[in-house]
């Protein structure tokens, strides 16, 4: 066998089928190879199989998958292992980060009860006092500080959640690190931090990472090797640096160029893209308008309480200050950004503005309404003139109801029409959404659909409403680079078509510039600077904004 650590050999993985289908393979007739120390990233669009062989790595697909060929490691057949053996392969000789941390973390258990359980499960060895210790140190790497040692996991943001996972996989020093889709709810710098992290361990302690990720740039720049891979099959491997050079497959290409639209560097090609000359409060006004959202010292505050024991040693209560004093408008037309790392409080202000959690104090004006000041019916009525679009559309979508039921549900909660009338209004916004046939997808259902179909949905349930304020918290992160591309140019082209203004939150900084026309950048619950899209990455005057440019993977300098 060589010194490989790990080897596939010609798998093929097809899920079960509906009685008596030909099974679709979704991954097909893969091999490669993977030496100790070696870091190989895999890319390609959503439901190419990426994630399918990564949980046919470490034997995590149901019980009734048809699996032919072979997965190797130092040798052995995971295949053939025992469930003994399998347990102590798991988290000790291979560390699985899934994409979803809320799949890995218990909301029962608090996030060092997680880090407690696995080192006892797998080092019974340890004491109470060297458990800590070492999940501490973990914790610390990721930069979860020891004060939240006793938070459950709704307590933590999804990028904090993410971090808290990949410290979960680190733990045990494993040899091989799968990482599905690590840092997707993570921002530049944090990302930037972990990948660095976890290239250093697989140096240092001569341990393999299989990255699996849609982000051209970021395998780029922590990668030393590359598979594309397209339909179940890998049509293209080779150095990074090569296929990044000189991608030979059609698809390959395909990838790199939409992943180069959005990091467009050029100045005349931005214009085109955000046509609009919307005034800023950092420049002159051309004309007088009224802002479409005006939001006033805002604060949003949360007070953790201490337990039993730390009230015995008189602890006191810890505030957090999630949104710290925000003001912020938002003009008719305009795309204005919101960027920052995980936790600052990006998604906690957009809830704040929504009214889904009230302010601890503040001022939100909406369409010259102060939302704070209303009743829920009332907030509720306005609800209708502001929508959301989330990150995950697989969470927002309810998996009982039809496509064409869930497009239709805020029609009918709003009274805007009936069963009939509700109907035609949601094929004509699935053809305005490109779910074409629209009869078809009508009736299907989300997990019948891929995670791009799945927000073109989310997005066609968020506009039928005809809202004036679209709200879109990282709606494409999940979303491989041609997809993202296609998702992005579609809710430009339905801006113009439906005069909607969109607050975008975002973590990657080269969508901002591609799509906004002004950009607020987050730290620690403030604005810490507020700009015209191109003076931000002309002249970042806040540390904290050079800081995030400076971390961003840019993959026009490879």
């Amino acid at each position: 066998m060589g010194n490989e650590l790990f080897c596939l050999e010609n798998l093929r993985v097809a899920y079960p089928q509906r009685g008596g289908e030909e099974p679709r393979w979704a991954v097909d007739d893969v091999s490669f190879t993977l030496q100790p120390g070696e870091r190989m990233g895999l890319v390609g669009e959503s439901g190419c199989g990426k994630s399918t062989l990564g949980r046919a790595a470490m034997r995590l697909l149901p019980a009734s998958s048809r699996v032919e060929g072979r997965v190797m490691f130092q040798g052995q057949a995971v295949f053939d292992l025992t469930p003994n053996q399998l347990r102590k392969f798991r988290g000790e000789a291979v560390a699985l980060i899934f994409q979803d941390p809320m799949t890995r973390l218990d909301p029962l258990m608090t996030i060092g009860n997680h880090c407690i359980e696995t080192l006892q499960a797998h080092l019974p060895e340890l004491s109470a006092k060297e458990a800590k210790e070492k999940a501490l140190a973990t914790l610390d790497k990721v930069k979860i500080p020891a004060s939240r040692w006793n938070q459950y996991p709704h307590e933590f943001s999804g990028g904090m959640r993410q971090r808290v996972a990949i410290a979960l996989a680190l733990l045990l020093s494993p040899k091989l690190i799968v990482a599905d889709e690590p840092t997707t709810s993570l921002d530049v710098t944090v990302s930037a931090q972990i990948l660095q992290e976890l290239t250093r361990l697989c140096s240092e302690e001569n341990m393999a990472l299989l990255l699996i990720s849609h982000d051209l740039a970021m395998v780029a720049e922590y990668c030393d090797r590359i598979g594309v891979m397209y339909q179940g099959k890998m049509v293209e491997m080779g150095s990074t640096d090569a296929v990044f050079r000189n991608p030979q497959h059609e698809y390959t290409r395909s990838l790199l160029q939409a992943a180069l639209h959005i990091q467009a560097v050029d100045e005349v090609e931005n214009e085109d893209v955000s046509p609009s000359s919307l005034p800023s409060p950092q420049s002159p006004v051309p004309s007088p308008q009224s802002p479409i959202l005006s939001v006033a010292e805002l604060k949003q505050y949360y007070t953790i309480e201490p337990n039993f024991i730390e009230r015995l040693f008189k602890a006191e209560s810890q505030t957090i200050k999630a949104v710290d004093g925000i003001n912020l408008e938002l003009y008719p037309g305009e795309i204005l950004g919101l960027v920052g790392e995980s936790g600052c409080g990006k998604s906690t202000l957009s809830r704040t503005i929504l009214q889904l959690i009230r302010p601890t104090s503040g001022k939100v004006e909406f369409l010259g309404k102060d939302l704070t000041k209303l009743s829920r019916q009332e907030v509720r009525a306005c609800r209708r003139q502001i929508q959301m679009v989330f990150q995950d559309p697989h969470a927002c979508l309810n998996p009982a109801m039809t496509v064409g039921q869930s497009i239709a549900d805020p029609l009918l909660i709003h009274n805007l029409a009936d069963a009939g009338t509700a109907k035609e209004q949601v094929l004509w916004m699935l053809e305005k959404v490109g779910l074409t046939p629209a009869e078809l997808y009508y009736q299907r259902y989300p997990s019948d659909l891929s995670g791009g179909q799945q927000q073109r949905v989310a997005i066609a349930r968020a506009l039928i409403t005809r809202p004036k304020l679209v709200i879109c918290d990282e709606p494409v992160s999940m979303l491989d680079a041609s997809v993202q591309s296609q998702v992005l140019d579609l809710m430009l082209q339905l801006k113009a078509e439906f005069e909607l203004t969109y607050l975008f939150i975002t973590h990657d900084l080269w969508l901002a510039r591609f799509l906004c026309d002004r950009i607020a950048v987050m730290h620690g619950g403030k604005i810490v600077e507020l700009g015209a899209t191109k003076q931000i990455f002309a002249h970042p005057q806040h540390p904290y904004t050079q800081t995030l440019l400076a971390a961003a993977p840019l993959l026009a300098r490879t």
